[in-house]
């Protein structure tokens, strides 16, 4: 079992060990995997230790570890929309929720890969006021691109934005919407959400989309873009063209 640390800004990772594959997850900067199997040389089959998400990435966007490196919590993530490394005298952008393994003061990084890290740190343990945090958080990211399989402010889908978010202050959620669905604790009715509750929504009772609760009649979701829409008890309605366009289905409490 071979073990690695993600060390681009964000990597691809596909259904199938081709290019041309369908991008069901992106991993961030400094996120551990656990390699199941390779193929074609290139192609890795991997596990993410933050969520369990399996799918295939190449192996130039990792760096390999041993198991104590790649299995050891990681407390400090950026902050910024963007910070920046210097790795080996070149600079290396990367996006908020990088994790910042083996960080001591401004300098981290494991066998063959060191880094020099510029931005703000965040410590999401020590986060206490999380519900409004995430709520700010959020607003930051209003008009990112849809963008299947995404987790970043250039593209993001909308369980990509809410893992993210939750990420940022603390609090580990499954990947995908029917997965986050499946956990948390139930919400029976729209009026008592409070800000940072998710909300489900489906199509002939497969969950399809998840959303972020700013208040009992507004939602913070990824759907074209990051945009904030208009929520009754039925579901979403654009508050651009007044177009209902997704139908509630259940709301959960992660904080």
């Amino acid at each position: 079992m071979k073990y690695a640390i993600v060390t681009v800004p964000a990597a691809a990772v596909r259904k199938k060990p081709n290019h041309r594959a369908e991008m069901s997850n992106q991993l961030l900067f400094g996120e551990p995997v656990k390699v199941i199997r390779a193929k074609k040389e290139k192609w890795l089959n991997i596990e993410s230790f933050y969520d369990g998400y399996q799918g295939w990435l190449t192996n130039h966007l990792i760096t390999f570890t041993n198991k104590e490196t790649a299995t050891c919590p990681t407390k400090k993530i950026a902050a910024d929309l963007f910070s920046h490394l210097v790795v080996n005298g070149v600079t290396m952008n990367i996006p908020a929720g990088s994790s910042l393994f083996q960080l001591d003061k401004k300098r981290g990084g494991i066998e063959g890969f060191q880094y020099e890290f510029y931005g703000k740190i965040s410590e999401p343990e020590k986060i206490k006021q999380r519900a409004e945090v995430l709520v700010a958080n959020a607003h930051t990211w209003l008009n990112a691109p849809y963008l299947w399989g995404g987790k970043t402010i250039l593209g993001v889908d909308c369980s990509g934005f809410s893992q993210t978010m939750y990420k940022l202050v603390g609090v580990p959620i499954p990947r995908d919407a029917w997965q986050q669905a499946q956990v948390g604790t139930p919400v029976r009715k729209l009026e008592d959400v409070m800000p940072g509750d998710l909300a489900f929504f489906d199509d002939k009772d497969e969950i399809v989309h998840v959303g972020i609760l700013l208040s009992a009649d507004k939602i913070v979701h990824s759907a074209g873009k990051v945009r904030i829409d208009l929520i009754d008890k039925k579901g979403i309605t654009n508050s651009d063209t007044g177009e209902r366009t997704h139908r509630l289905k259940l709301i959960k409490r992660f904080l």
